[in-house]
């Protein structure tokens, strides 16, 4: 079905369940909408953002061959007090296939949201280069180091603004729809954990156990047994997940496309077709409440 609707697109942050934008995409664009604008808040400012410049398709394609091994080879650690990440491995290997471009030179508007930690407000980014934009967006506090910014530290806008609607640019009937990576739990396992590579060598081994280590450091772990990352992440994510239900009431968008929030650990980038599938399947769910509320009220 083709429909034609304009849609102003917010997509909200959430790890590697972010890749889940890619399949809402996807989906929209197959039954006909045309995005007009988007804007997004750490995953989402990069998944937005490679949208809004034309290049998610060359994005899809690298992201869908990461493993386990590869992604390990993407974290760039470092000794600060600030971050366990420098985040700046993965921006560069993106910038030899996807090179940086102007925010304002995108072929839609585009909004990149980040936290001016000092001040304690929003930092919205339309323009200026894309990479220091996400770069700032995607700071997630106590694992990627903050960014100096003029005269104040940014880090991750879902810290204050995890759906960023009011940044989204508008036009006259268009449908405001948002991509909310906060949605109700789809199992009650505990948090998906990077799997075990296999010991081909003793490298392999090595690389394995630092691997585990860390997932378990980063994700929502073990409630009965919580390590200092888990904890703060937990506690967090409560908070997050509060001010995210706020803002679509608040809002109050057309139509909302939920990603259950345990589909996916923060680095679980090696199950991008899986995510990719979840948001497609998510997006169909959605138009379809949203055509059938439609037709009744029109009956």
């Amino acid at each position: 079905m083709k429909n034609k609707q304009k849609i102003a697109l917010v997509l909200s942050g959430g790890g590697s369940k972010g890749l889940a934008h890619i399949g809402a995409i996807q989906e929209l664009e197959k039954q006909g909408f045309e995005i007009t604008s988007v804007s997004g808040t750490s995953i989402g400012s990069v998944i937005g953002g490679l949208y809004a410049m034309g290049k998610l398709s060359e994005y899809t394609e690298w992201v869908r061959t990461l493993n386990q091994k590869s992604i390990w080879g993407l974290l760039d650690f470092t000794l600060s007090t600030s971050g366990l990440l420098k985040g700046e491995k993965v921006l560069n290997k993106m910038k030899t296939f996807i090179p940086d471009i102007d925010i304002e030179k995108m072929n839609i508007p585009f909004s990149a949201v980040a936290t001016d930690i000092l001040n304690e407000k929003d930092v919205v980014f339309k323009s200026g280069s894309f990479y220091e934009a996400i770069r700032a967006s995607v700071a997630i506090p106590t694992v990627f180091t903050p960014v100096k910014y003029k005269d104040t530290i940014l880090v991750d806008g879902g810290v204050l603004n995890p759906i960023p609607i009011e940044y989204v640019e508008r036009i006259d009937n268009d449908l405001l729809v948002v991509v909310n990576l906060y949605g109700e739990k789809k199992t009650k396992t505990p948090a998906i954990k990077i799997s075990k590579i296999e010991n081909k060598n003793p490298i392999s081994s090595k690389l394995n156990t630092l691997i585990n280590n860390f997932s378990h450091l980063i994700s929502s772990g073990d409630k009965k047994s919580m390590g200092y990352l888990s904890l703060l992440n937990t506690t967090s994510s409560a908070m997050v997940h509060k001010i995210a239900e706020q803002n679509i009431e608040k809002h109050q968008p057309d139509v909302i496309i939920s990603i259950p929030y345990d589909s996916a650990g923060t680095f679980d980038f090696q199950k991008a077709d899986e995510l990719i599938e979840i948001g497609k399947e998510a997006a169909i769910s959605a138009i379809s409440t949203y055509f059938n509320l439609k037709k009744e009220k029109m009956d």
